[in-house]
């Protein structure tokens, strides 16, 4: 007996279709290995018919009212409420997250985010009218950028394409977004609940591979290209984009430094750190998973952390007492274990180190300690379950290490001392500074980074300034 697949589809001018071609991607459940739905691996007619729906609709939505955007966007945050167990269910399959984690830590921060947006569609600011010049008067003008080509990642499939299509509808634009291959599905169900609300053209989702991304990013239609995804990925949009000088937007990878100074409340960093490193199964550019500690307490910290670790558990989404779920795909289960099993002799594996089971793609909860700066797993973006520790003697040195990668996102400093605090919040390099906690974030405030991290960023008014462009109006008085 044989299951018949689940069919996804391209949403394309306020209708679901095929591929232009009929070409397919099997859709695979990371929880179980299993094939459970096909998608559309579209191609050049498809992402063609996906921008100029979105390039015809865009002059009708540029020109509705900050109020009645607010108003859409409430709607689809109601409307994302409402469904908000069809969009978990959508979600797990994509992800194999546990059930209850993506309840309870992805549908209220989205539904939030979009309010955000919403209010922050009136809420745009700039110099007041004045005459700058004896007999003129100036005025700014924010307007929308036009049509926006998305491109979400598979860590957060769902959360990621809120952070894209929010703050562009919000603003004035029109948006053909791209989930990643792996990850359609909860993409497809936004696409069925969105489009319910907003006029046709305005929210298109097309399915698809890298040369999907690469064909959107390179049409000549969008005014801006914005991924969220890995250094490689990004510094290929950037270079398409440069041909025709498209706006871009990159979110891209991380390596957070976690520095631990020796007067740290030892437990409760411990308890943070492992959550905050191993939530998502590590699969989070901010995740915490490079820890610097004062050498006066390293040994005690790594025991602690690796008990931790021993106790964390990775298994079923319908398991409560997991806090992950699997690795996303067999790449990425490959790449983890690859970092692993590449490690020289002078590092320790202290916990984990392993595949979990032979179903699915689940990896142990893993502390390598006896690391060097310039080890490729230090210096290389992980994404899996795997937390580092190093060891630092100063303040200087903690800094060294830290700001020591290519890539400048998110960073936490552990100390009760504030000056200290301030000190390394003004040194380290990245683009947030957690200080005695890591990961949390709110809709107000910026996320994005500086270096091989990307630039442009995402949630906060200044998230939504990067989908507006800038006029200046100039008239006489005479």
């Amino acid at each position: 007996m044989t299951t018949e697949l689940r069919r996804l589809r391209n949403y394309i001018n306020g209708e679901f279709r095929d591929a232009a071609d009929g070409r397919t991607i099997d859709v695979i459940n990371p929880a179980t290995g299993e094939v459970y739905a096909t998608s559309p691996l579209s191609g050049q007619a498809d992402v063609d018919a996906a921008m100029e729906a979105a390039a015809a609709a865009f002059p009708a939505w540029r020109d509705t009212t900050p109020a009645e955007r607010q108003k859409v966007l409430l709607k689809i945050a109601d409307a994302f409420e409402e469904r908000a167990e069809d969009l978990i269910a959508a979600e797990v399959e994509n992800t194999g997250k546990p059930v209850a984690l993506t309840a309870s830590e992805e549908i209220p921060p989205m539904v939030d985010q979009i309010r955000f947006f919403a209010g922050a569609a009136r809420m745009l600011e700039g110099k007041s009218a004045g005459e700058y010049m004896e007999g003129m008067t100036s005025i700014i003008r924010r307007e929308p950028v036009g049509v926006c080509a998305q491109v979400a990642p598979w860590n957060y499939p769902m959360m990621m394409a809120v952070w894209k299509f929010a703050p562009a509808l919000a603003a004035g634009n029109t948006v053909v977004l791209k989930p990643s291959d792996t990850t359609p599905a909860s993409t497809v169900l936004m696409a069925e609940i969105i489009g319910a609300i907003v006029p046709k053209g305005v929210f298109n989702v097309i399915c698809g591979d890298r040369e999907t991304g690469r064909a959107m990013v390179e049409h000549p239609t969008p005014a801006m290209a914005s991924i969220t995804g890995s250094v490689r990925a990004g510094m290929q949009v950037a270079e398409s984009a440069s041909k025709d000088v498209k706006r871009v937007h990159l979110e891209l990878g991380g390596k957070a430094p976690v520095v631990v100074f020796e007067d740290t409340d030892i437990a409760k960093a411990v308890e943070d750190i492992a959550v905050a490193g191993y939530f998502n199964a590590g699969q989070d550019c901010t995740a915490a998973t490079r820890v610097l500690v004062h050498e006066s307490i390293h040994d005690e910290f790594v025991a602690a952390l690796a008990k931790a670790a021993s106790e964390t558990r990775t298994g079923q989404p319908d398991d409560e007492d997991v806090l992950y779920g699997p690795l996303n795909n067999a790449n990425q289960l490959n790449q983890v274990s690859g970092f692993i099993d590449r490690l020289p002799a002078h590092a320790k594996v202290e916990a984990g180190g392993h595949r979990v089971g032979d179903k699915g793609y689940f990896y142990a909860p893993t502390v390598v300690s006896g690391l060097k700066q310039d080890d490729e797993i230090v210096q290389n973006e992980v994404f899996g379950p795997v937390i580092t520790v190093q060891s630092f003697t100063d303040e200087a040195q903690a800094l060294e290490f830290a700001n020591g990668v290519e890539y400048a996102l998110a960073s936490s400093v552990w100390t009760k001392d504030h000056a200290r605090a301030m000190r390394m919040s003004k040194s380290l390099d990245f683009g947030c500074v957690w200080i005695n906690t890591h990961i949390p974030l709110v809709a107000e405030m910026p996320h994005g980074g500086y270096k091989k991290s990307g630039y442009g960023k995402d949630l906060s008014a200044y998230g939504f300034e990067d989908y507006t462009r800038i006029k200046h109006v100039m008239t006489s008085l005479g």
